[in-house]
């Protein structure tokens, strides 16, 4: 039996044939001696090893692939889907007159926030039945799931919006966190000096028929690594502040979807 070539792909050879015409002229442009050239491949072997290449991408690539593709578009800026999501979260349902609560334990530490906001699309129409899904890390500044003693859904839960797009979810204030280090990414931070540092933030991903997936975070004024994030997430129209209000923190932020 004659076995069967793959159907060739023009845009993987067109994406392919530029990515190794960018990488040769960066080694000719870096003028790196083979010492540094094999010292360069084996820690980029070791990154695959250890797993760690999607952490690497989404801090120093996918921001700028972002920036790149939806800077001069209408609607919210998209920011990381991160390393910290998982599928398969609980739908949340609010009890009559109160709000939705985030997946958490019994007596959760951490400062209670309320979080709300609206959901219309570039066309100004507010939208319904949203689905929301929204993660953060917890007290301690981990995520459930990873490297944490939390239940696998803790924090993690997803919703739908009402018939005026408005949401609002109990949660608590996330925390700043630092990144990995103790892989090949934390020994590329070393090399070039920069802290493994990303802002406190919320995650958010909105889905709606007729309209772009819109995978976001969420930031708060005030926190000391904003100007310095380490995977340059940080967009000015993401950033909402927290106040004080009967004894707890609430922060809001509107959201518009891209139409397809």
């Amino acid at each position: 039996m004659v076995k069967q070539l793959s159907k060739k792909n023009e845009r993987v050879e067109e994406v392919f044939n530029l990515f190794i015409s960018h990488v040769q002229n960066f080694l000719k442009e870096a003028n790196l001696n083979h010492e540094e050239y094999t010292n360069f491949v084996d820690w980029a072997d070791r990154l695959g090893r250890a797993g760690e290449l999607p952490l690497y991408a989404d801090v120093f690539l996918e921001s700028h692939v972002l920036r790149a593709m939806y800077t001069d578009k209408p609607g919210t800026q998209p920011s990381l889907l991160g390393p910290y999501f998982v599928e398969g979260t609980p739908l949340i349902e609010a009890k009559p007159g109160q709000p939705l609560v985030l997946t958490q334990r019994p007596n959760e530490a951490g400062d209670v926030m309320y979080f709300s906001g609206n959901v219309s699309n570039t066309n100004g129409e507010p939208l319904e039945k949203v689905r929301v899904e929204m993660w953060q890390n917890d007290a301690s500044g981990k995520y459930s799931s990873f490297d944490s003693d939390a239940p696998k859904y803790n924090f993690r839960g997803h919703f739908y919006t009402d018939e005026n797009g408005d949401f609002e979810v109990k949660t608590i204030v996330p925390l700043p966190y630092s990144i990995p280090t103790d892989g090949p990414t934390g020994e590329f931070l070393d090399y070039t000096d920069q802290h493994p540092m990303r802002p406190a933030h919320l995650h958010l991903m909105f889905e709606a028929e007729g309209h772009e997936t819109l995978i976001t975070q969420v930031f708060f004024e005030g926190d000391e690594w904003l100007e310095t994030d380490v995977a340059d997430g940080v967009r000015l129209d993401l950033m909402t502040k927290l106040e004080e209000k009967d004894g707890h923190k609430v922060s809001s932020l509107d959201f518009v979807m891209r139409t397809i």
